[in-house]
């Protein structure tokens, strides 16, 4: 992930709608915004959501609260809670997917 040029920018995520998304099990809601080829996220995981696919994009991703878990296409698991997060390359390691049982809010730049 290279940051695209871009001015300084205010993030006020109050001001910025949020877009619901399926998983395979259960919704997730998105608030973006996007500059270039980059994303800035804060997304919400209802309770018992699953991906709908294995990622293999680079993300910086922090939990802001609740629980999740990062598993891996090679079988490795990471439970995340609140303050813990990860950061991959695109194509840095096996692939991910993001499941959570209680529900969770996520900062991701991708």
């Amino acid at each position: 992930m290279q940051l695209p040029e871009m001015p300084f920018t205010e993030l006020d995520w109050s001001k910025i709608p949020a877009q619901d998304y399926p998983g395979e099990v259960g919704m997730s809601r998105w608030q973006v915004i996007e500059v270039g080829g980059l994303r800035i996220r804060i997304v919400d995981y209802g309770p018992g959501f699953v991906a709908d696919h294995w990622c293999d994009r680079g993300h910086v991703f922090q939990v802001l609260s609740g629980e999740v878990t990062i598993e891996l296409a090679d079988g490795r698991r990471f439970e995340l809670t609140e303050g813990q997060g990860f950061a991959v390359s695109d194509y840095g390691d096996a692939a991910h997917l993001v499941r959570t049982v209680s529900g969770a809010r996520a900062f991701i730049v991708d």
